[in-house]
């Protein structure tokens, strides 16, 4: 069983809380979807952060976006004909349909995992 300690402070205790320590980043997806829970679903923002689960799940969720953008981009590059042999041919047509690609893949990567 977890056994709280309490520090006197002036004539108050106070718990010693300590929050699980998480190392991973964030990254981009991570504070997007932070500010989504922040503005639109405070509760849920609030729960996991007197949980201290927020930082862990912002950590996940940004691996997981950033896994689901490289399949999507590499399905879509197929689909576009974005090749090596295309790059050699016609470098601003190859980085027209890239940017495109990847441009489309994010969007995707937002709405289905970001603003949910």
């Amino acid at each position: 069983m977890n056994k709280l300690t309490y520090t006197l402070v002036g004539d108050y205790y106070i718990p010693d809380l300590v929050l699980p320590e998480e190392k991973r980043p964030i990254g981009k997806y991570g504070r997007l979807h932070r500010e989504f829970l922040r503005e639109h679903r405070s509760i849920l923002f609030q729960h996991l952060a007197l949980t201290g689960e927020l930082w862990t799940v912002l950590a996940d969720l940004n691996e997981q976006a950033l896994d689901r953008l490289d399949v999507i981009e590499k399905q879509m590059m197929e689909m576009e004909g974005v090749t090596e042999r295309l790059k050699a041919a016609d470098q601003m047509e190859w980085v027209r349909r890239r940017n495109n690609t990847h441009n489309q893949a994010g969007e995707i990567v937002l709405h289905e995992l970001i603003y949910c």
